[in-house]
């Protein structure tokens, strides 16, 4: 038991003292110099170079729902003009998420979706919602003609998917 103990804490100090680098690197004199470390920058930086573009059109909501029926998307399937926006309302069965496959959006969209998309979890992945009536807004401003296929990251295995056409 002491040894788990002691296991459990070594662990968690080796964990913060990775979480901790950044303060280090400032201080630190010994660092690798600043042009090593501005090299670095660019490719920790999100990838979305584009600014976010506003809605300028109509907003349509999705409602996101897990009952007896199954989880699904309402609407799973909308088309949408440039300018739009869709807001997905989480309604039951949480947590809920919304994502784009990176795989097959329109490769001309991809890099404005990402800067249209707030508090993304991950590449093309909005914040995880837990609560009825939470809702994730994205803006189509800016974004190239094409499907968007997406899905609930914790339901896709359960086929809670659509597609958005942006015409």
């Amino acid at each position: 038991m002491r040894f788990l103990g002691f296991a459990v804490v070594t662990g968690a100090a080796i964990m913060l003292g990775a979480c901790g680098g950044d303060k280090a690197a400032t201080t630190d004199s010994a660092m690798a110099p600043a042009a090593d470390t501005t090299a670095m920058a660019p490719a920790a930086a999100p990838a979305a170079a584009g600014a976010m573009a506003p809605i300028t059109g109509t907003t349509h909501e999705v409602k996101m729902i897990g009952d007896g029926a199954g989880y699904r998307f309402e609407p799973a399937n909308l088309t949408i003009a440039a300018g739009d926006g869709v807001k997905f309302i989480l309604v039951s069965g949480g947590p809920h998420n919304v994502a784009f496959d990176p795989a097959v959006v329109p490769a001309a969209g991809k890099t404005q979706l990402m800067a249209n998309m707030p508090e993304q979890s991950g590449e093309l992945s909005g914040k995880m919602m837990l609560n009825a009536d939470e809702s994730y807004t994205v803006s189509f401003g800016g974004v190239a003609a094409g499907e968007y296929a997406f899905h609930c990251t914790p339901h896709l295995a359960m086929n809670m998917k659509g597609v958005i056409t942006v015409k």
